[in-house]
Formats: C-alpha cells, structure tokens, sequence
C-alpha cells in the first residue's frame, strides 16, 4: 500500500487531484447521505455535514502529505505556520477594508449608522467567522490545491488556475443566486491571486494569507450584520458593489489591486 502510494506523487495533477477528491468524497458520503436522508438540508444540518467534510479533509492531507510525499510534518508543510504574519494579515486587511468604506463615505456614497450596544457581539462573532474561514480556505486552495499545482506547472499558470477555481466554487448554489452573484468572480479571482503571491511572498507560510483572508471576511461582517452603514444610491451599483457585496463591484476591484500591491511594502517586516 504505501508504494503505491509513493507512485501517486508520479501521477499528473489532475490525476493526483481526482485521486484525493475521490478518497475525500468515499470517507465522507457514507455518512453525510445518511445523515441529510434522516434530517434533511436544514442549516444545522448542513453546517454539521460541512464541518465534518473538513475534519476528514484535515486527517486526508496529514496522510496524504505523509504516505504520498513522506513529509513528517504533513501541515506544517502545507503551510500552516506564521503567527506573527497572520495577525500582521488579519490587521493590514481589516484597515483597508475600512479605509474602502470610509473613502466611500466621504464620498458622499454612504452614510455611517448608529453604534448599536450589540456591536461588540458582532465584533466578537465576526472574529470566529473570519478565522474559521480563512483558516479553512486557505488550507485548502493555497496549502494544498497550490501545492499540487505547482508540482506540475510553471508558477504563473499555478496562481491563475488556483484562483480560478477558488473563485469558482464560490458559485456552487442554486441557480437564482449565482444569477445575482456572479459580478462578484472577477473579485473573488483577483483576491485568490492576491493571497497566493500572500503565501509566495512568506516563502510558504500561510499565516499571512489567514490573516489577509480572515480580515476581509472580519471587517465586511462587522459592517454588514452590525448595519454601520447605510447606501445614499448616489452613484450605480456597479461602483460601489452590486447587492452591497464589494467584491462585484469596481471600487472594491481597485481596493483589492491596491491591497496586492501594498504586499510588495509588507516584505520589509518579514
């Protein structure tokens, strides 16, 4: 068994990729069928389901990463180290999101709302969120999608093929939804491309594309489930995002530009 596994590491990406998404899926539709037949698409039960998704995917690539590419230290490896660069991350990010905002606000686009008592809630809320989700995401597209890439390709065609399908599927919905949401890929393409050259810049560590991730995530909840702001309708949608999504719209486009180039300054601290 652990030759054959040995041999995988030969394969071509995709192959080595369907093998992978394969094994996932055959540990974790055994018991996610069952589970959705009993109790159905509820939102409790679809977030237990995808957190268990996760949880096999984790014990899959610390054996994956062992048996295939006899790494002793499967997520370390991946990645998964730079605290230091994960809260520089978390703090760049969470300020230029605000600084979008309140650009936008002096703008004359939006207008600031009253602070609610609950505000520290959803600060804290938020938090949990945005490194749930940045841990989760990045782990999977920049630790090991990337990774696999760039066994195989040239670096530039490993950045543009990983953002691609993070921003793809993002769009894994019912169809009504992706027809509203879709303005959003050129965003969700440009943000994959900014945090893998995040991760090349850390020479691998994913601490700071955690945090730049996490940081978006954090400040856009604050923003939006705390109700801080409130659209004049001064200008088009288009302009300042479609549905008040940032990432479909053009201002948050030149933010995200603005933010990849603000890394190269970043180099200095690390």
């Amino acid at each position: 068994m652990r030759l054959n596994l040995r041999n995988v590491a030969g394969f071509p990406a995709p192959i080595r990729l369907g093998i992978f998404i394969l094994i996932l899926l055959g540990l974790w539709l055994p018991i996610a069928g069952p589970v959705y037949w009993w109790w159905g698409t509820t939102n409790t039960v679809s977030i237990a389901t995808i957190l268990l998704l996760y949880a096999i995917f984790v014990f899959l690539l610390r054996f994956w990463g062992q048996n295939v590419y006899q790494q002793p230290q499967p997520l370390h490896y991946y990645g998964l180290r730079g605290k230091q660069e994960l809260l520089l991350g978390l703090t760049f990010s969470l300020l230029c999101i605000f600084g979008l905002f309140i650009l936008e606000a002096s703008l004359g686009w939006l207008v600031w709302q009253s602070v609610t008592l609950e505000l520290s809630k959803v600060i804290l809320e938020g938090l949990a969120v945005a490194l749930g989700i940045g841990l989760a995401e990045e782990l999977v597209f920049r630790g090991w999608l990337l990774d696999e890439l760039e066994r195989d390709y040239r670096p530039q065609v490993s950045l543009w093929v990983c953002s691609t399908v993070f921003a793809l599927l993002h769009f894994i919905k019912p169809w009504e939804v992706i027809r509203q949401s879709w303005p959003q890929f050129l965003g969700l393409l440009l943000l994959g491309s900014m945090l893998v050259q995040a991760k090349r810049l850390c020479q691998g560590r994913l601490g700071l594309p955690i945090g730049l991730h996490g940081g978006l995530v954090w400040g856009y909840y604050i923003v939006n489930v705390g109700n801080l702001v409130n659209y004049s309708q001064q200008v088009p949608s288009w302009l300042t995002g479609i549905n008040h999504n940032p990432l479909a719209g053009f201002m948050g486009l030149l933010f995200l530009v603005s933010m990849t180039l603000g890394l190269r300054r970043l180099k200095a601290l690390f």
